[in-house]
């Protein structure tokens, strides 16, 4: 069945059971790892699909454990109840995260944002995103191409989240005229 209703963001990996007693090894894709997964918070287990396979599920205790977050799920006392879990996604509903802070938003509502010079002149519409080595790559259709802008606060001046728009500032010879 596929996740309906709320919009649910992907939130974490859960990787595979640790111990005896149903802790998962989850891998945090959220900048607050320790409110999506504080004690009490509901997540749901998704496949790669995103079709939810369990949820919502009450997570009992958490913890920082490396560079991953050790998890127990209310009512999932042993390894067995959760090892069918791994691999899987975990996911929130979007209204229950802290939304972005001004001049921040989620990359999935990139797609469609204007971009726009600092003078105001259009220069084109965020068709997509990558995720590179050198950070975050925004896709941009232009009036006579496409081109790639680096989402990089030197060049990315103003994030309008309400007005689906971003100010920028390009880098000398990115757009060429003619």
């Amino acid at each position: 069945m596929k996740a309906s209703g709320a919009r649910r963001l992907v939130v974490g990996r859960l990787r595979k059971p640790h111990g005896l007693k149903g802790e998962c090894t989850v891998y945090p894709l959220t900048d607050h790892p320790e409110a999506v997964f504080a004690p009490g918070r509901s997540v749901w287990v998704v496949d790669l699909g995103g079709d939810v396979l369990s949820g919502p599920l009450e997570i009992a205790r958490s913890r920082a454990y490396h560079r991953e977050w050790l998890v127990t799920f209310r009512g999932y006392g042993d390894r067995s109840a959760v090892e069918p879990y791994a691999g899987t996604l975990l996911v929130v509903p979007q209204e229950e995260l802290t939304p972005p802070a001004e001049g921040e938003v989620y990359l999935h509502e990139l797609d469609g944002f204007a971009v726009r010079d600092v003078a105001g002149n259009p220069l084109g519409i965020v068709t997509g995103w990558y995720e590179l080595p050198g950070g975050l790559t925004l896709e941009v259709q232009g009036s006579k191409r496409e081109f790639l802008l680096p989402f990089k606060k030197e060049w990315v001046l103003d994030v309008d989240r309400a007005a689906r728009r971003l100010t920028v500032q390009l880098p000398a010879g990115l757009v060429d005229e003619g």
